[in-house]
């Protein structure tokens, strides 16, 4: 999944957030690793603005552990959805820290006075766990939750694995039309209209 992201602007996108399922600690490292190794590229860059940059990375259960009986899948799926919303709901603590503060300078913790960090855009590969993250996003906009217009557009990476047919998770995307951009890596499922085709990107 980081190698789609080795031509990232940090200027553009001055946060990033990754989401791992738990017990991922590999993907977790890997997300810090890339992170350092994007400071390092920045730090050196004499023509990238100085932009504050800032990350984060989220663990959030799994929605199926591996061989997880199925009459347990609903439960584990919707202790996942709800930390979907937890992360995509996230308060923005980049914002100025003034703007709760009402005209008696006291802090106005009403529901209007919150300003979410909604994300611009969500890249997603991998089983069930992306399509609730996908999903979640999908129903923040559907009921126009303040703050989620024009935000939380998804692209959803199919496995380079998937040769002449989707996975289930991107059949349930592709067929649902809950993404933006759905990617394959392999020509046949584009001529199939299953996808656009841009060469292997994610292994």
């Amino acid at each position: 999944m980081l190698s789609l992201l080795h031509d990232l602007q940090p200027a553009l996108y001055t946060h990033r957030s990754y989401v791992v399922s738990s017990g991922d600690d590999f993907s977790a490292s890997k997300a810090a690793e890339f992170e350092s190794h994007l400071k390092v590229v920045c730090d050196a860059g004499k023509d990238i603005p100085d932009i504050p940059s800032t990350y984060d990375i989220s663990v959030i259960p799994r929605a199926r552990k591996i061989h997880q009986p199925l009459w347990t899948t609903p439960l584990s799926a919707l202790r996942c959805l709800l930390a979907c919303f937890a992360i995509l709901r996230a308060p923005n603590s980049q914002s100025d820290s003034n703007s709760n503060l009402s005209q008696n300078g006291m802090v106005d913790e009403g529901e209007d006075a919150i300003e979410y960090a909604y994300p611009d855009l969500i890249i997603a590969n991998g089983p069930a766990t992306a399509v609730l993250v996908i999903l979640t996003a999908l129903l923040l906009r559907f009921f126009s939750i303040k703050g989620s217009e024009g935000k939380m557009r998804s692209i959803y990476v199919e496995s380079w694995a998937r040769v002449n047919t989707l996975s289930l998770s991107g059949r349930i995307l592709m067929t649902g039309g809950m993404v933006n951009r759905m990617l394959v890596q392999w020509d046949n499922l584009a001529r199939k209209g299953q996808g656009e085709f841009r060469g292997a990107l994610v292994r």
